[in-house]
C-alpha cells in the first residue's frame, strides 16, 4: 500500500462499477421478477403473494445494505443464496398450522393427470437430502448455469457440476424405485 502523501487511501478498486443508487436500480430491475418466483416457487402451497414479494423485498434489502459485497457479474447467484438464508429463516418462523383449519381438500386444481404427476414428483423429491432436492431446483426452476450454481453453493464449479452429477443421480434412483413400486 502506498502510504505517500496525496496517495489515494480506502478507495475502491477502479476496475469495480460503483455500487450506487443506478447500481441498485438496475439490480432491483433485472432480478427482483426472478426473486420473487424464487419465493412463490418454494413457500407452502405457492405461499401468499405478499410473503413472496417480503422475502424478495428482504433479499433487495440485504443486497443494498451489503453492495459492496455484491460480487460484479454474479449478483444473481449472490441473491439467490442470500435468498435461501432469508427462506430458511422464514420457515423457522413459520408456526403450525391447528388440525382444524387444515381444509379437507387440497387446494391443487390441476387437472388429475397433472396433479398425479405432481404428487408423485413431490414424493420423490422428497426422498433427497435437502442439499440434493436445492440444487436440482436451483438448475430446473431457476435456470441457474453451473457458474451460478457454484456461486451459490459456495463451491468450485467442478464441485458444482459433481454436486449436480450426483443429485441428478440420486433423483433418477429415487424415480427408479417409485415407478418399481408403483408398477408392484
Amino acid at each position: 500500500m502506498d502510504d505517500s502523501p496525496g496517495a489515494p487511501q480506502d478507495e475502491p478498486p477502479r476496475d469495480r462499477l460503483p455500487h450506487d443508487d443506478a447500481w441498485f436500480s438496475a439490480l432491483f430491475d433485472a432480478h427482483s421478477r426472478a426473486l420473487y418466483s424464487y419465493f412463490v416457487r418454494r413457500l407452502p402451497d405457492g405461499g401468499r403473494t405478499s410473503d413472496a414479494e417480503d422475502l424478495a423485498a428482504e433479499v433487495l434489502a440485504t443486497a443494498w445494505r451489503r453492495r459492496d459485497d455484491v460480487p460484479d457479474g454474479a449478483e444473481l447467484p449472490w441473491m439467490y443464496r442470500t435468498a435461501g438464508y432469508v427462506l430458511a429463516n422464514h420457515r423457522r418462523k413459520m408456526r403450525a398450522l391447528p388440525v382444524a383449519v387444515v381444509p379437507d381438500e387440497p387446494d391443487d386444481v390441476d387437472p388429475a393427470t397433472f396433479a398425479a404427476a405432481d404428487d408423485a414428483v413431490r414424493q420423490v423429491l422428497s426422498q433427497l437430502s435437502p442439499r440434493d432436492r436445492r440444487i436440482l431446483l436451483l438448475v430446473a426452476w431457476d435456470g441457474l448455469s453451473g457458474d451460478d450454481l457454484a456461486q451459490v453453493l459456495g463451491v468450485s464449479r467442478g464441485g458444482a457440476d459433481a454436486a449436480l452429477s450426483r443429485a441428478r443421480a440420486r433423483l433418477r434412483d429415487a424415480w427408479d424405485a417409485h415407478e418399481q413400486a408403483v408398477d408392484a
